[in-house]
C-alpha cells in the first residue's frame, strides 16, 4: 500500500507527455484539414504550366494527324478522285477549328 502513493503521485507527471501530445494534435488537426483542402483546391503554377504543356502537345499531336489525313487525301484527290477533295476541305476546316481553339 505504501508502495502505490508515490506511483499515484509520479503518475500524472509519467503521463503528462502523453497528454500534451494528445492535446497537440487536436489543436492542429483543423489546421491540417484546411490546409489540405485548400492545397486541394488549388493549381500550383508548377502544375499550371504542366497541364499547360500537356494540353500543348495533344493538340499539336491532333494537329499532326489532321494534317497527313489532308495530304492523303489531297494525293487521292490529284489523281482524280472527287470525294478525296471533298474529304480534304472537310478535313482542312477541321484543321482551322482546332488551331482557333487552340489559340
Amino acid at each position: 500500500m505504501k508502495l502505490l502513493y508515490p506511483l499515484v503521485l509520479l503518475a500524472p507527471l509519467a503521463l503528462s507527455g502523453c497528454i500534451a501530445s494528445a492535446v497537440g494534435a487536436v489543436v492542429t488537426a483543423p489546421v491540417k484539414i484546411v490546409s489540405k483542402g485548400v492545397d486541394l483546391a488549388t493549381t500550383s503554377q508548377s502544375e499550371a504550366d504542366e497541364n499547360r504543356g500537356r494540353a500543348m502537345r495533344k493538340a499539336e499531336e491532333r494537329l499532326g494527324k489532321l494534317q497527313r489525313q489532308r495530304d492523303k487525301a489531297l494525293r487521292k484527290c490529284d489523281d482524280g478522285d472527287e470525294r478525296a477533295c471533298a474529304d480534304a476541305r472537310n478535313i482542312h476546316d477541321q484543321i482551322d477549328e482546332e488551331r482557333d481553339r487552340f489559340n
